[in-house]
């Protein structure tokens, strides 16, 4: 294989596992340098598989503040069904880093992850790439986290200037009026980090109250839920590269008769398509899937669960529910209640229990990817010590 050219190697090394890659890199330095240079990175990411990136913490973690342990969850294909595997080698602790403190994913882009700490006066954002452990860490915001103040984050890349951003929505009062915690913020400001600037940038007022800790990625904008109760459309998206905010089609408002009824929902990009899910308090589950981008009646509903159609999942209305992932088959990866990995099959209308990570987790779509921190200039590289094996 020494005779081969450099650019058959790279067609061949990328259509490796991750981690057989990783491997790879340790046979001998002509490999490690194809596999460490930019334009590997960018072929094996046009074929990178879909993933998902599960955020463990233990049952003894939770009244510690532990960071927890990042975990990769591949979707294989075989001949005739997919299956998910977790190869514990491909951990990554973040309590080699962080101690004492909080995390959650808050954005996944091209094989790198936007890790948002918080705890006590903390409050720091992360860029990471748990592949080739590499971490920056962005420097101080204008506003940062107080009582009872939510921070919305948004992470993508720009389609016209390729330019990498993290948007940040600073919602709530210094300190809140008393009485007034769960009232609309009266402050509600924006900012920006273009990774390789070292800098935040103001983007002065939003305009809408948004839900939610993160804004799925997709066509070069992030996407929220919005909490305006006289908005005509119910989700807000950011350009990445105009850097703006507006306003974006949304499902069908669907009337129900108690007024009083609990609504969690959720936002996520499943095959390609923006989806929003709806969990009705004991009553019923849907998902609505926009079948192009941008268009309000391409909004078609897939997903309904209620007792009548299937009495034995109405128990999926009786928590909180995260959408992760949709597979080829049709089947849609779900997070309930920090509590269980879900597979749904709409076509046959049951529901499995994955049962790889014990309770208290979160996941987020990933495409696990070799773009190395160090290409973005003015920011200071850091990797994590090691993976974990257990």
């Amino acid at each position: 294989m020494e005779d081969l050219p450099s650019h058959i190697m790279v067609d061949i090394l990328s259509r490796l596992p991750v981690k057989t890659i990783i491997h790879c890199k340790c046979v001998c330095s002509n490999w490690r340098n194809l596999v460490s240079d930019s334009h590997f990175a960018d072929v094996h990411l046009s074929r990178s598989p879909a993933s998902v990136m599960m955020h463990h913490c233990s049952e003894q973690d939770l009244g510690y503040r532990k960071p927890g342990i990042l975990k990769l969850l591949e979707i294989r294909n075989e001949l005739d069904h997919q299956h998910l595997h977790h190869d514990p080698a491909m951990s990554l602790d973040l309590k080699s880093v962080f101690q004492n403190t909080s995390l959650l994913q808050v954005g996944s882009v091209n094989g790198l992850m936007c890790l948002w700490e918080f705890a006590d006066k903390r409050d720091n954002t992360f860029i990471c790439n748990p592949i080739t452990r590499e971490y920056i860490i962005l420097t101080r915001q204008e506003y940062y986290r107080e009582s009872q103040a939510i921070i919305v984050y948004g992470f993508g890349i720009g389609l016209q200037t390729k330019e990498y951003k993290v948007v940040r929505i600073f919602q709530g009062d210094i300190p809140p009026k008393p009485g007034h915690e769960t009232s609309r913020p009266s402050l509600l400001e924006a900012e920006v980090y273009t990774l390789g600037s070292g800098q935040w940038r103001s983007l002065g007022h939003a305009p809408y109250w948004l839900s939610g800790f993160h804004g799925p990625f997709l066509n070069g904008k992030a996407h929220w839920l919005v909490l305006d109760q006289d908005a005509p459309e119910k989700l807000c998206t950011f350009d990445m590269d105009n850097e703006t905010f507006e306003l974006f089609p949304s499902p069908p408002c669907e009337a129900t008769e108690d007024s009083n009824v609990i609504h969690f929902q959720s936002l996520a990009v499943l095959n390609g398509c923006l989806c929003q899910s709806d969990s009705q308090y004991d009553s019923q589950f849907t998902m609505w899937a926009m079948k192009e981008y941008g268009v309000k009646t391409s909004w078609h509903k897939e997903v309904v669960i209620n007792q009548s159609i299937s009495p034995d999942l109405v128990w999926l209305t009786w928590e909180r529910v995260h959408l992760v992932e949709g597979l080829k088959d049709g089947s849609i990866l779900m997070v309930y209640y920090e509590d269980k990995l879900l597979k749904y099959c709409p076509q046959r209308k049951t529901i499995e229990d994955v049962e790889l990570f014990d309770r208290y987790f979160s996941g987020m779509a990933y495409r696990p990817g070799f773009l190395k921190l160090q290409s973005f200039e003015s920011e200071s590289v850091h990797l994590f010590k090691r993976y974990v094996t257990q």
